[in-house]
């Protein structure tokens, strides 16, 4: 096997046995960092350590990366008007909170003959959220729904990144800046007032 030193320096071709003295001498562990190569490449390192950073790296990557959250709102294609804008408007919402949107019309009964009714519905919803989503999938029915679904336009997403970095800075400082006995708290009674700390 070829074996790497702890700072990384090549130690050549050793037999296993040889590397493995070599690995108690540094107290350290062997670890096989290339199975598949030939001959396999062993290296000398603190296999704790390793297992802790390689978490820490996938924590970064985690953190880093933006997870969708999908949110549904049910239509019916006789939906009145006032609970359409109040529907709409909690669509608006999750899209401006970053989350994509499952917008649906559900079908009852002979409510299936009039299939483009809630195509219209979809299409309305789709035209009033235009400035902030973009249409993902297309509306299609699947057995009594017909379904489209929305996604935050990526200006929106920069917002909502930029507005989450906002809410975790001034509630430090706010911890910061006022100390609990400069805190006074004046209670009125009927002719004076009374301070307490």
């Amino acid at each position: 096997m070829r074996l790497i030193g702890p700072e990384g320096e090549k130690l050549g071709i050793r037999p296993i046995r040889e590397a493995l003295e070599r690995a108690r001498e540094y107290e350290l562990d062997l670890v096989e960092v290339a199975p598949n190569s030939n001959p396999p490449v062993c290296r000398i390192l603190d296999y704790g350590k390793l297992k802790y950073e390689q978490a820490k790296k996938d924590k970064a990557a985690k953190k880093k990366q933006h997870a969708f959250q999908l949110k549904e709102m049910r239509y019916r294609p006789k939906i009145d008007e006032h609970d359409y804008a109040f529907k709409t408007k909690h669509v608006r919402e999750f899209i401006e909170s970053g989350s994509k949107v499952r917008v649906f019309v559900m079908f009852r009964g002979r409510e299936m003959a009039y299939t483009e009714l809630g195509r219209k519905i979809l299409d309305r919803v789709a035209q009033e959220m235009d400035s902030v989503a973009t249409v993902e999938m297309e509306p299609k029915i699947d057995r009594r729904n017909m379904s489209m679904v929305l996604a935050p336009r990526p200006d929106v997403l920069k917002k909502v990144r930029i507005g989450k970095d906002h809410k975790t800075e001034p509630k430090q400082a706010e911890a910061k800046s006022e100390p609990e006995e400069d805190r006074k708290e004046q209670v009125e009674t009927d002719d004076s007032v009374v301070t307490s700390e």
